[in-house]
């Protein structure tokens, strides 16, 4: 076992809020293994890196010498984790929960030791519980505290429906963390509050409360919004190597460097180093940022696919190749044929709109020639049409 200070190092790095450290601290300095717990909710079979940011703490633990205890919501995902929500979560069948489990497992053990990790289902304790068991369970918290959740107390000022039920969410969440006697639990920024009533809890039942960790919501690769699917600015950790290092490549020289802090295997001090060369002009911050998206194409692909992406990328990007794999669309000549129709169509653009004023900036060419005018159509032939520095697509035009 490492030493207490080490651990505390190690363990607050990247972490958005640490309750309580002091009590940390005194768990730590009893020098047995600490049982680390980490819910999740089988809502989505695809994770991205935004996820894997709280995954990465909970190898840092591994790493440390305590017990990981990865825990499938497959009982509360049938309720519907109601945080952040401003109407009420449809829940998801037991069919969804089984298949959506079974890809999470396969996933996370990219990132967690499974030889380390103890995989849990809340249903063994939750789906055991009878009606006493369950008014017991409500009994311990009140009304008036729960409704000092943010989005609940918005719903209810906005007079939109809360479902009973919501409030059992919680408090299921809550329970696993008794059901499982943890020491620490952790979570995104946004489960705070449920964090919080598992130690609520845990006293209730005469434990020890347990240390909460809070994880910063790594933003997508737009710079603003939290990374999501809905948002169409996350990075897949399924997504084919070339994919991921050109999405890594795409985030901003800003951004990249708390990508390094939240999901780099290197350490502070050599990202600090990394971040003074680049200041100094010493290394070029494309250079830096190819390094992190090799580090996370081999992290979840292979060192030999890292390598032939930025490869790849160089070759397309800086060297000015054409993709191998481009899309290809076809369409007739006359109408369909006019450039912003026939992109908006192709799906390279959002409307029509987009695609002529991205012609004005510049940003498009056919076969590589400039073109201005996105009005113009195409006559019969096949095309290379390249926008911006990573959009390609292959027109033929009958």
């Amino acid at each position: 076992m490492h030493d207490v200070e080490q651990q505390i190092a190690q363990i607050k790095r990247g972490v958005a809020e640490l309750i309580d450290e002091g009590e940390l601290r005194k768990k730590l300095s009893r020098g047995t293994p600490l049982r680390v717990k980490v819910g999740f909710d089988p809502t989505a079979p695809d994770l991205h890196l935004g996820h894997t940011v709280v995954m990465h703490k909970m190898r840092h633990f591994q790493e440390l010498g305590h017990s990981i205890i990865f825990l499938i919501g497959d009982f509360t995902g049938r309720i519907g984790d109601p945080s952040g929500r401003s109407e009420t979560r449809p829940p998801l069948t037991e069919e969804q929960v089984i298949a959506n489990a079974e890809t999470y497992k396969k996933q996370v053990f990219k990132i967690l030791d499974p030889e380390k990790t103890l995989v849990e289902f809340n249903s063994r304790w939750l789906g055991q519980m009878g009606a006493a068991d369950v008014i017991r369970l409500a009994s311990s918290y009140t009304v008036a505290r729960m409704m000092e959740r943010d989005d609940f107390e918005k719903r209810f000022r906005e007079q939109r429906p809360i479902a009973i039920h919501e409030f059992m969410y919680p408090l299921c969440q809550g329970y696993d963390s008794v059901a499982l006697k943890a020491d620490v639990e952790m979570g995104g920024t946004d489960q705070k509050f449920n964090l919080l009533v598992g130690r609520t809890l845990q006293g209730h039942y005469g434990q020890e409360a347990q240390c909460i960790l809070t994880m910063p919501l790594l933003e997508g690769t737009d710079g603003v919004r939290k990374m999501s699917k809905s948002y169409g600015n996350y990075i897949g950790i399924d997504e084919p190597a070339s994919d991921m290092f050109g999405k890594v490549m795409s985030i901003s020289d800003d951004l990249m460097w708390r990508y390094y802090e939240l999901l780099s295997s290197r350490t502070l001090e050599e990202i600090a180093q990394l971040r003074q060369s680049v200041m100094e002009g010493a290394l070029h911050p494309k250079t830096a940022k190819e390094d992190l998206a090799q580090e996370m194409v081999s992290r979840y692909h292979s060192a030999q696919a890292a390598d032939a992406a930025r490869m790849g990328f160089n070759a397309v990007f800086a060297g000015g190749a054409i993709p191998q794999d481009i899309p290809e669309y076809a369409c007739a000549a006359g109408e369909a044929s006019v450039v912003a129709v026939l992109l908006e169509a192709a799906g390279l653009v959002k409307s029509r709109g987009e695609a002529k004023r991205l012609a004005k900036e510049g940003a498009l060419s056919i076969d590589d020639t400039r073109w201005d005018d996105a009005t113009q159509s195409l006559s019969a032939g096949t095309y290379i049409i390249k926008l911006g520095k990573k959009r390609f697509l292959r027109v033929i035009v009958s």
